[in-house]
């Protein structure tokens, strides 16, 4: 049996910006369902380099990347942007990732493929296997790096899939730490190299917290941000589009401006008001919820507790969900634990009293 909780109520509005340069843009907040902006999203593209987002996620989650390797011949194979990296050169796929994310090095992504997965092939089922389980609809990887293929084909995706990637892959601590690194320095046995991010807006812009450029004749420009100022953590997808730095910022200044991040739940002083199933344990969340509104805007937002009855307790278990609706549409959801009272919490105040004279 579950049992539902109503909560508290704001209503949240999509934000109205001027023109934007791009032929498809999104903007995502990092934390939640929620879209702010949104033009062309479901519109099939070549992605060119970004893809890279997702080569460096399926590198992270399939293969040790402090494992060092050596470059092969498979670099010959590569052209456009690279690290120019040479055969027998030894060193990390950690190494590799800051190649591939910070220079967009081909040569890089090449390497990758084939030491992860065998060959490029392989490498980009995996690909697809995690656009998939990830909920990536309209997505489709041919290769790691991004070019298209001899036979005219190209990766393709959606800006809303690629935001939904970002947002998958920057829950992972060591994605987060490679995307938005401004520059580094790698040794091999054979050279010191050094990385400067292609990401302007690291560079430029305060708030950004990580970025993939990408361009091809046929892709144009796209490009992928991510930002945060005061617990406002956005993602930003824009593809074919000339302008693509200066729309980025445009877009996280009218956010950043207009909004403000109201905490709704707080994991540290986590109640159910009304629940009486769980009355006599401990309820918590593990992280604080922070949504974006406008002041005039608390209204239409409902946080729904769910509560699934259990007749036996384990200490720590997801005993439901929190979810916040945005109107009829669910933009977080994040687990409830149980645990029990500690014996001192559980006596009255009397009991409590009694046992504090006994200490003495």
């Amino acid at each position: 049996m579950k049992k539902i909780v109503w909560g508290l109520i704001i209503l949240l509005i999509p934000l109205q910006v001027g023109a934007i340069s791009a032929t498809s843009a999104i903007v995502m907040d990092l934390d939640n369902n929620r879209i702010y902006y949104e033009n062309n999203i479901y519109e099939k593209r070549l992605i060119a380099s970004i893809t890279k987002i997702m080569t460096a996620i399926v590198t992270i989650e399939n293969a040790d990347i402090n494992q060092k390797i050596t470059v092969g011949e498979e670099i010959y194979k590569a052209f456009g942007s690279a690290i120019y990296i040479e055969v027998g050169e030894e060193l990390t796929l950690k190494d590799l990732l800051y190649g591939l994310m910070l220079r967009s090095g081909n040569d890089a992504a090449m390497v990758i493929a084939k030491n992860v997965a065998g060959n490029m092939e392989n490498f980009a089922y995996l690909m697809n296997v995690t656009a998939k389980n990830i909920g990536m609809k309209d997505t489709f990887f041919y290769n790691a790096h991004g070019l298209e293929e001899e036979n005219g084909k190209g990766n393709i995706s959606t800006a809303y899939d690629m935001a939904i990637l970002t947002r998958y892959a920057y829950q992972n601590t060591t994605f987060r730490e490679i995307f938005g690194t401004k520059s580094i320095s790698v040794k091999t046995n054979k050279k010191t190299y050094t990385w400067k991010s292609k990401n302007k807006l690291i560079h430029q812009y305060d708030y950004i917290t990580g970025g993939k450029t990408g361009f091809t004749e046929k892709a144009r420009r796209t490009l992928v941000t991510t930002a945060s100022k005061d617990n406002i953590n956005l993602v930003i997808v824009t593809l074919n589009d000339s302008n693509d730095f200066a729309d980025h910022i445009t877009l996280y200044n009218d956010i950043f401006t207009k909004y403000k991040a109201y905490q709704v739940l707080n994991k540290d002083n986590f109640k159910i008001q009304k629940d009486k199933l769980y009355k006599d344990y401990i309820l918590y969340i593990k992280e604080d919820v922070f949504i974006p509104i406008k002041e005039k805007e608390k209204k239409d937002l409902k946080i729904n507790y769910v509560l699934t009855e259990k007749k036996k307790i384990v200490n720590d278990e997801v005993i439901g969900k929190a979810q916040i609706y945005l109107k009829n549409n669910l933009i977080k959801e994040l687990n409830i634990y149980i645990k029990e009272k500690n014996n001192n919490e559980k006596l009255s105040f009397w009991q409590k009293l009694i046992g504090w004279f006994k200490k003495w």
